[in-house]
């Protein structure tokens, strides 16, 4: 199943080489993407353009988390998200490219992760907030 940061142009996700550095508070991530696709909405047609929407913009900041998380966990591993509070406070329009930024800022019970999100146009923010994710085992680990 796939969803609006499903993108193509967008890395694939890969397990750290040997030698990375275990998950941390402060471990940071940005992906930049542009605005195109299923992460528009022109608002049902009220709007006349079509925009970045509210949830395109959230699928980025969770995508860009998810993959911070992977690259470090071990085989087996990887995160489901559970908690997003963010604020959209600014518009991109299709075709913009945006920036979606992640950083790790707590980690509780090995389990619980916490990180500041935010998604930016060149110095203009777009949305910004946090997010919360959990650690979880997956088929073949």
């Amino acid at each position: 199943m796939s969803g609006p940061a499903d993108s193509p142009d967008l890395p694939e996700p890969r397990r750290g080489e040997e030698g990375t550095p275990p998950l941390a508070p402060g471990a940071e991530r940005s992906d930049e993407f542009e605005v195109i696709g299923p992460l528009l909405t022109d608002v049902g047609g009220t709007i006349g353009i079509s925009v970045l929407s509210t949830p395109g913009m959230i699928g980025m900041m969770e995508r860009t988390c998810a993959v911070l998380a992977y690259e470090a966990l071990p085989e087996g591993s990887a995160t489901v998200g559970f908690e997003v509070c963010v604020k959209h406070v600014s518009g991109a329009a299709e075709g913009a490219v945006c920036t979606a930024y992640g950083k790790l800022t707590d980690i509780v019970d090995d389990r619980k992760l916490f990180f500041d999100v935010e998604v930016r146009e060149g110095d203009r923010t777009i949305g910004v907030g946090t997010h919360q994710r959990r650690v979880v085992r997956v088929p073949g680990g």
